[in-house]
């Protein structure tokens, strides 16, 4: 198909109004009238014979054929706007979007980060925290760091590093805790996964404990309230090693429940740029490293 009869303003509509779903936001982007924008879009699904938008009660989706093309324009719009900063002497700073899980972020990532930096001084990375609930397409996000046990539907994975779940908790309760019933005269702290605490009661063979104590979107928090002393937490190991060492927070027992991994994800349709290579490439070496 060609696609030289198309206007570099039609694409910019399309890739704006499916970045946010929404025309009157993506005219509002581009300085445009919405009518504008909903002119130039069905300019281009004329074109290519399809729809590229539905609207359903709760608004406006991409059809299956907007899916596949919003990220594809996306890509080539960024590196057109990167290939005339070059030729216009600006040089080359590619932004890269990178959407991290908090605790993977506060606890791993944000430490090392500086070191990619200094050796990829030609991307920027811009680092945003979620609770696991994330859409990289929504979010404009080039890459996610996830946790869960890596199936999600139109999702490239790379699997980071095991994350298995142990309680923690302050010194002062820890030596009040000799056997995993011990934990029932606690609060137990949960995160939004519910069942991660049943989970490891089931492996300890402990039955009738249910936990109840207040719940957390993000593990970090969650430690921090365990190094409080405001009860205990389920926490992944390899997150919390420095707070182990350190002696402010103690796991009372070995035993670990698997509840999933840190996963490296991206859109399966959305092609992999440099700057995307390069922190796949040093994040993945840095996990495969870590104890």
């Amino acid at each position: 198909m060609d696609i030289r009869a198309l206007s570099l303003n039609t694409l910019r509509a399309f890739e704006a109004a499916a970045r946010h779903l929404n025309f009157t936001r993506a005219a509002d982007e581009l300085c445009v009238t919405q009518a504008a924008v909903s002119q130039q879009v069905r300019m281009l699904e004329t074109h290519i014979g399809k729809a590229l938008f539905r609207r359903t009660t709760r608004g406006l989706v991409l059809s299956d054929e907007g899916v596949v093309l919003a990220p594809v324009v996306s890509d080539a719009l960024g590196r057109m706007s990167a290939a005339l900063a070059v030729v216009a002497g600006q040089g080359v700073r590619e932004i890269l979007t990178v959407g991290a899980v908090g605790t993977f972020a506060v606890s791993f990532l944000i430490e090392r980060l500086p070191d990619f930096q200094a050796a990829h001084p030609g991307i920027e990375v811009r680092l945003l925290t979620n609770n696991n609930a994330v859409d990289l397409w929504t979010e404009s996000l080039d890459l996610a760091i996830r946790f869960g046990d890596g199936s999600w539907h139109g999702v490239a994975t790379e699997r980071l590093m095991p994350a298995p779940m142990t309680p923690m908790c302050s010194p002062r309760l820890a030596d009040q805790i000799r056997h995993p019933g011990d934990l029932a005269r606690f609060t137990l702290l949960r995160s939004y996964r519910l069942q991660d605490w049943a989970a490891w009661f089931e492996q300890a063979q402990v039955k009738g404990t249910v936990a109840n104590g207040p719940v957390f979107d993000a593990s970090h928090l969650m430690a921090t309230a365990a190094i409080r002393g405001m009860g205990v937490a389920l926490l992944p190991l390899a997150m919390f090693g420095r707070e182990r060492e350190s002696g402010l927070l103690v796991n009372p027992f070995d035993l670990a429940v698997d509840r999933g991994s840190y996963w490296l994800t991206r859109l399966s349709s959305r092609p992999m740029s440099d700057a995307m290579h390069a922190f796949s490439d040093w994040l993945i070496g840095l996990t495969r490293t870590h104890p």
